[in-house]
This record gives C-alpha cells, sequence and structure tokens, in this order.
C-alpha cells in the first residue's frame, strides 16, 4: 500500500549554500497543492530528499496529479514506507508492492540501493544482490538486466526503509518565488497564458494585467481571460489580475493619432499603464508574450518602440517560438481550449487594415503629442479605477 510520495528534484540539487531556501520554497508549495486534496498529509526534507507522507485515507492518482502541478519536482514517485527494517520483512513487502504496480507481465530489473543508516547490517550493495536474488524467487516474471532494465527497484535504507519501482514525471523548473514577482499582460490569446506559466516555471511569482474594453469587448471576453488566469494558476499558484478599463485611451488614441499607428500607439499605453501597475505591485519586469514576427507589432522595430517606453525588464519568453510551438504547449497546459474560444479582445478591436511594421520611435513620440491635452489624466483614471481580482487555483 502506497503510504508516502518521494519528490525528486534535478536544478535545486545544483545550488549551493542556498538550497535550503529553494528546498523550503518547494516543500511549501507542495504543502500549498496538497491542501486542496482530500487527505491528510506532512511533507518532510530529509538528507537531500523531500517526502510526502499520508497521514489520512487519501487518493494516489489525486495526489499524484497535484503534484505534477509544483515546479521544482522533476519526479514523483510512490512509495512504500516500512518501518521494521528487517531485510526479511523489506524483500517480503518490496515484492508485494512490485506485483500490485507491474502484475502478471514479464520484465527485466536491476536494484538500486541507498544505505543512510551505517549502523544497517548489509551495506548498499549486498542489499542490491540480495534483493535481487529475493526478487527472482518469488517473482517467476522477473528478470535481471543491469544495462537497460525495464524497471527500476529502489530500496532506501534510513530510520525506516523506503521501498518504490515507478516515478511519474514532474513539471521541472524552480519553485514559485525564489525568482521574486513579474507582472504578466495577458491577452485572450494562446501566447500569453503560455508566456506566463514558462516565467512561472523558473521560479516567477505572476501577477497579470488585462486591458479591457467595453463595450467594444464583452464581459465574456473578460471572463474568458480569468478563466485562463485561473489555469495558469494552477502552476503559478494565486494570482491578482488588475482588470484596467482601456476603452477612452483607445478611442482617444483612435481619434487624435494616425490609424496605421494606432497598434504601436495603443501598445505603448498599455506598456506604461502595466509598468506603473507593476511597481506599485512591487514586481521587478514584465512579462508578454510575443514572438517576433508574428504580427505587426512584433516585429523587431514594433518590440524595440513599445520596449522604449518602459524602464524595467520586458521578458517575453516564446520570443523565437513558431505558433505550433507555443500551441503545444498551451495544450499541455490546457489553455488551448480556453483561447481559442471566439471572444474579442481589445488588441483587435482598433485595427488599422495596414499597420505601420517599422515603427519610428521619434515619430511615434511625435504623434503622442497630440494626445498631451488628456491622456496623463485617462491614465490616471484607468489605474486608479482598476478592478483587482484574486484568481485562484
Amino acid at each position: 500500500m502506497v503510504r508516502a510520495f518521494l519528490i525528486k528534484y534535478a536544478e535545486i540539487g545544483i545550488k549551493g549554500k542556498n538550497r535550503y531556501v529553494f528546498e523550503n520554497a518547494l516543500r511549501d508549495r507542495v504543502l500549498e497543492r496538497l491542501s486542496r486534496c482530500e487527505g491528510e498529509f506532512i511533507v518532510e526534507k530529509e538528507q537531500g530528499r523531500i517526502y510526502v507522507e499520508a497521514k489520512t485515507a487519501f487518493d494516489p492518482e489525486e495526489v499524484t496529479e497535484a503534484l505534477t502541478h509544483v515546479f521544482g519536482i522533476a519526479h514523483i514517485c510512490p512509495v512504500v514506507l516500512v518501518n521494521d527494517k528487517t531485510f526479511s520483512h523489506v524483500c517480503e513487502e518490496l515484492v508485494a508492492h512490485m506485483k500490485e504496480e507491474l502484475g502478471e507481465k514479464p520484465f527485466t530489473f536491476k536494484v538500486f540501493a541507498k544505505r543512510s543508516d551505517k549502523n544497517y547490517p548489509m551495506e548498499s550493495p549486498e542489499i542490491c544482490v540480495e534483493a535481487g536474488a529475493y526478487i527472482l524467487d518469488h517473482m517467476e516474471n522477473a528478470r535481471v538486466d543491469v544495462h537497460q532494465p525495464e524497471v527500476s527497484v529502489y530500496v532506501e535504507i534510513r530510520h525506516r526503509a523506503y521501498i518504490y519501482v515507478s516515478s511519474v514525471k514532474g513539471p521541472g523548473g524552480m519553485p514559485v518565488g525564489t525568482s521574486d514577482r513579474s507582472m504578466l499582460l495577458l491577452s485572450g490569446g494562446i501566447d500569453s497564458p503560455v508566456a506566463g506559466y514558462m516565467m512561472a516555471k523558473r521560479g516567477v511569482q505572476i501577477e497579470a494585467v488585462y486591458f479591457h474594453a467595453p463595450p467594444y469587448t464583452s464581459e465574456r471576453a473578460k471572463q474568458k481571460v480569468v478563466d485562463l488566469a485561473r489555469l495558469v494558476a494552477e502552476y503559478a499558484g494565486t494570482i491578482r489580475l488588475h482588470v484596467v478599463n482601456f476603452t477612452d485611451i483607445q478611442l482617444y488614441i483612435y481619434d487624435q493619432c494616425p490609424h496605421d499607428e494606432l497598434t504601436i500607439l495603443m501598445r505603448r499605453y498599455m506598456m506604461r499603464i502595466a509598468e506603473r501597475i507593476a511597481k506599485e505591485s512591487d514586481c521587478l519586469s514584465l512579462i508578454t508574450g510575443e514572438s517576433v514576427g508574428q504580427v505587426a507589432s512584433q516585429t523587431m522595430q514594433s518590440l524595440a518602440a513599445t520596449d522604449a517606453v518602459c524602464t524595467m525588464p520586458v521578458f517575453r519568453p516564446v520570443i523565437a517560438f513558431d505558433k505550433n510551438e507555443i500551441i503545444e504547449i498551451a495544450e499541455k497546459i490546457n489553455t488551448f481550449e480556453t483561447s481559442i474560444q471566439p471572444f474579442e479582445d481589445c488588441c483587435t478591436i482598433f485595427v488599422a487594415k495596414h499597420p505601420v511594421t517599422k515603427p519610428n520611435i521619434a515619430k511615434m513620440e511625435n504623434s503622442e503629442k497630440n494626445l498631451a491635452e488628456k491622456i496623463d489624466e485617462m491614465v490616471e483614471k484607468a489605474i486608479s479605477e482598476r478592478e483587482i481580482l484574486k484568481v485562484e487555483p
């Protein structure tokens, strides 16, 4: 009977003296995620390992699924805990576990042993040999292959014995919160949720800003973005979503500026507003889902024109991805079907027929002089009247 899960991490293991900071963060993220599962759990660090132990009845599939959403985990191993470390008893439990996990189908195996309890009467190589012999004697469908085994059998001797024969791949990355905070410009499209997911995978705590343009964008379009934020939150944890009413600013730019520059000028004001909110929220950077050359506003010149209004770094994790690569990740994290729902985005409402693809920054700045009378007041109003939603997984 599986009673625990061994959490293996990869990148955290190469950290130096501050490795404990990342381990503690991973432990906290695991506890946070498991708080939504049925059952009571304790999470312990022990000699380079993190264990999740169930104290009450639980659903192994539910727990495994929950842990696959925790960044920092490389592999999740369902473990049987054996309090009686007598070798014969450990072997009995091991074979029972293997029969439960592997069934009657023929397989090859190799035993790996780790003896952290140095008072244990058998050393690791002896444990491997004797446990392998016991398996061969008690499982007719088992055959040894030390070079390319189909099943890796693990026996760890600590203050009790830990045995496991299977693992589930985790999402990798770093625990959320270990790389500070960043503001994601979240739209209803495919790219920006993927960008948020990818930055969260590097340990970044995500906040998000969405530009809403009623009545040109509907409440359903807004709900779509909330739904996307919730799906990203499955990996990134709770997200504060700042909903900014952008209608008046868009209309003002539309009335006062050349129409071939509309997309870039609107984007520049989105970046200005996002940066203001980011600074108020103690974020250190902005995140966008832009990819070079995907649309007119994402040429190298266009990206330079929008970056020119920012003082903080702008991270674009999908910058070199093609659309199919972005869609592949969107499907993996379950945002794709929501992203393609046919609800309008404020970025698409006032698109010019022939938008400029190589904007000149000086010309953009000159066009923005047409907005001087009202734009600052409108920006302040949009920021101060924004709606802030707490989006939980």
